[in-house]
């Protein structure tokens, strides 16, 4: 038996993932996200009932920056898992399946996701 030069399985150089195995991977980063988020919101929130020490200390690590970046990626992985969660409501339904209306609702998913964060920030920064 000669042995064949041709590979096993394609390879990543020439394999190109679609667009909706990207962001169904980017959904199951984001759900991690989630997940850790919450482990530490209810740190957090422990934290804070252990008393007023603990409570002044939380009050000042969450208004520096790399606390709100956490705390703004934990909203966007929220915002983007609630719309990624409402495609596939509208799949479960049976329609959108074709490439076009797969691609028009990535695109819609992620723009109404950055949206609903930036709606959140405006009401956040304006204090309503």
């Amino acid at each position: 038996m000669t042995p064949s030069t041709r590979p096993l399985s394609p390879h990543l150089q020439v394999y190109r993932l679609p667009l909706t195995g990207i962001v169904s991977i980017t959904h199951r980063i984001t759900g991690m996200f989630l997940s850790l988020g919450l482990v530490l919101f209810v740190w957090i929130l422990v934290s804070m009932s252990a008393g007023n020490a603990n409570y002044l200390a939380i009050q000042k690590l969450l208004p520096q920056w790399p606390a709100q970046l956490i705390l703004w990626c934990f909203l966007y992985s929220l915002f983007f898992h609630l719309c990624h969660g409402v495609r596939h409501l509208i799949w479960d339904a049976g329609s959108g399946f074709d490439r076009d209306a797969m691609n028009r609702n990535i695109f819609i998913e992620l723009a109404l996701s950055i949206l609903l964060t930036l709606a959140a920030l405006f009401f956040y920064l304006t204090g309503a």
